[in-house]
């Protein structure tokens, strides 16, 4: 069984996990985050560290807006077209030639309001806060510049989309209706679209910027996993609990700043023993977000090797 075939055997409801694939993001320097060097630096992690598909960073944030200061002020966001997304077309193109006959090639994909944080310092919440209709107006225009570079990455041959999503955060918003009416819809815009047209997608609920007191507004989101911190209020769910809560096979286990991170190499096999131990039937081994530049790589290979030998 190649990567490609134990990752989506995950789907199969009727057959049973025999292996456990893993997988851990990090952004690299920025001499690599571009070009070939980029394509390169992904392969170069990808074999190195044994992962099970082929994650793809995106490096080509939307620049900061300073006409952007006042909801009204959306209307100014530009409409970027394909040749804004070309760097980052052509490290798709170089990744899923290189590898897609051994693993799944995966984007990363931030959700429109994400990308309005991006282009208006972190605004994007007051604004919607403040004048929810005229902000939306920006977010309408980021998401059709967005579906340029998800139907330009399908033709590309991307195998699917990390979907990473914000905005229903316990800090966000006091009225949730915010979220559900303002930011939710154009995240599904996007979703339904890698639904139609991917085979794999990974829901990512990001915990970035701050926790979640409730998930089910994202119970409904596609996503053929999802990942997601533990954490949830002051509590903490178990993989397993997530997987059911989202009828879905679960990504994550080890906290990204944790035993990954810092810990000696017999601490990393514990952690991700312990992980495996409580995981779902159909489970990934991951982390709930992406690990710090710093980490060791021999940390993510022998955390990644662990879940590869383990027994169920």
């Amino acid at each position: 069984m190649n990567k490609r075939e134990m990752v989506l055997g995950l789907l199969d409801r009727g057959k049973k996990q025999e292996h456990i694939p893993a997988a851990f993001f990090l952004h690299f320097e920025e001499i690599y985050r571009r070009g070939q060097a980029a394509v390169d630096k992904h392969l170069e992690y990808f074999r190195y560290t044994g992962m099970d598909f082929v994650k793809i960073q995106y490096e080509n944030n939307f620049p900061v807006r300073p006409e952007i200061k006042r909801p009204e002020d959306w209307l100014k966001m530009p409409f970027y077209k394909r040749d804004f997304y070309e760097d980052q077309l052509s490290i798709v193109d170089g990744l899923v030639k290189k590898a897609k006959s051994d693993a799944l090639v995966i984007m990363t994909l931030y959700s429109p309001f994400m990308c309005a944080g991006h282009a208006s310092g972190g605004q994007i919440s007051e604004h919607i806060k403040e004048n929810p209709e005229k902000a939306a107006k920006g977010l309408e225009i980021i998401t059709e510049s967005l579906m340029i570079f998800v139907k330009e990455c399908i033709k590309l041959g991307i195998d699917g989309f990390y979907h990473s999503t914000q905005g229903g955060e316990s800090f966000r918003f006091a009225d949730t209706a915010l979220f559900k009416k303002y930011i939710k819809p154009y995240d599904f815009v996007l979703m339904e679209e890698i639904k139609r047209s991917c085979i794999f997608n990974i829901l990512h609920v990001c915990d970035y910027h701050g926790g979640y007191n409730d998930l089910s507004p994202f119970l409904d989101y596609p996503g053929h996993v999802v990942n997601c911190s533990l954490k949830l209020g002051e509590g903490k769910l178990t993989a397993d609990e997530i997987s059911k809560m989202f009828g879905r096979p679960f990504m994550g286990g080890l906290d990204r700043k944790g035993t990954i991170l810092s810990g000696k190499e017999d601490e990393i096999k514990r952690a991700v023993k312990q992980a495996l131990e409580t995981a779902p039937e159909k489970f990934i081994l991951g982390a709930d977000c992406t690990i710090p530049s710093e980490v060791n790589w021999d940390n993510i290979k022998t955390a990644i090797s662990t879940a590869h030998e383990y027994k169920r």
